[in-house]
């Protein structure tokens, strides 16, 4: 069974980098130094990309770099839940080197807290564009299961998920990634959720509860076509969901690092969650082999940005 509900999942979001640019290709690169124009391998997808197709290795220098909004990308720093509500800062947005991660840089969440709300900081970036539907859904994320100082117990949810505009709408869709090392919720961990939503509220949803470790890199994958909604772990299905269970209007997509509750004061201790790329195919059931091959393509051809999908 999954956790409760978390209150007050949709927020007020407010953009901490600068304005949209008014001209953006859609296939432009994704930050300083990249050379747009570098040919791809014959065998491999070219720089503009495949038709239907985003793209992101995160290649930014910082939450306020330009190229990190032109490429539909918000940095949560308003209020409300879930976790410890009105703790949301920019401040644990990172894009260090990282030399495990394919290509050497990754998106950094670091959430920290002292066991007080004054002292709690959570993190979350999303997307902006409103149009991701149905199609593959891929992200390759590093879990953490200790913290990287301070003691270990905290209650962390680090997550991976599409998602609706509001709580509210009559076609509501999430679809959720959720690791909680530590467990929650009066539960123990280590625990992975996969979580379909029909509605927010009241909870109306189906779920899966994977109990393993799962520290260090995995590719977490979604297929959500022909009425049915498969998550896939490292290449094993894990869960599907089908029926009435399944996207029934266009999501963003969320990466969040945040704690359930405080459950101890015990010093200041922080924690990464960290992604090395994302990947969206729509309209397209793929594996996680179809996967890896277009992201290797992208990367042998210098290509950090991709943006083929129809404006919304």
């Amino acid at each position: 069974m999954s956790q409760p509900r978390r209150t007050s999942r949709r927020r007020a979001w407010t953009a901490l980098t600068l304005p949209v640019l008014l001209c953006v290709l859609a296939a432009c690169s994704g930050g300083p130094g990249d050379d747009a124009a570098a040919p791809a391998p014959s065998a491999s997808p070219t720089p503009s990309g495949p038709p239907g197709t985003l793209f992101d290795t995160f290649h930014y220098s910082g939450p306020d770099d330009p190229a990190l909004a032109a490429h539909g990308w918000e940095v949560r720093t308003g209020g409300g839940g879930p976790g410890i509500k009105d703790t949301w800062s920019a401040g644990g947005v990172g894009f260090p080197a990282d030399a495990t991660a394919q290509g050497g840089g990754v998106l950094q969440l670091h959430s920290s807290t002292d066991g007080t709300k004054q002292g709690t900081q959570q993190v979350e970036v999303q997307s902006t564009g409103k149009n991701l539907f149905t199609g593959t859904f891929a992200a390759r994320v590093h879990f953490s299961d200790k913290p990287t100082t301070g003691r270990n117990g905290d209650h962390v949810v680090q997550t991976f998920f599409p998602i609706s505009p509001s709580d509210s709408s009559p076609d509501y869709s999430e679809l959720d990634y959720e690791y909680l090392p530590n467990g929650g919720w009066g539960s123990v961990g280590p625990r992975l959720d996969t979580v379909t939503w029909y509605k927010a509220d009241p909870p109306d949803r189906v779920s899966h509860t994977l109990k393993q470790h799962l520290e260090g890199w995995h590719v977490l994958l979604v297929t959500a076509v022909n009425g049915k909604v498969t998550y896939s772990l490292d290449g094993k299905e894990v869960f599907t969901s089908s029926g009435k269970y399944v996207p029934r209007e266009k999501m963003d997509v969320h990466f969040s690092n945040w704690f359930i509750d405080l459950p101890f004061a015990g010093g200041p201790r922080a924690w990464d969650m960290k992604v090395n790329w994302f990947y969206y195919k729509a309209d397209e059931a793929l594996t996680q082999a179809d996967v890896q091959k277009t992201v290797d393509g992208f990367y042998g051809a210098g290509t950090h940005y991709v943006n083929t999908l129809p404006q919304s």
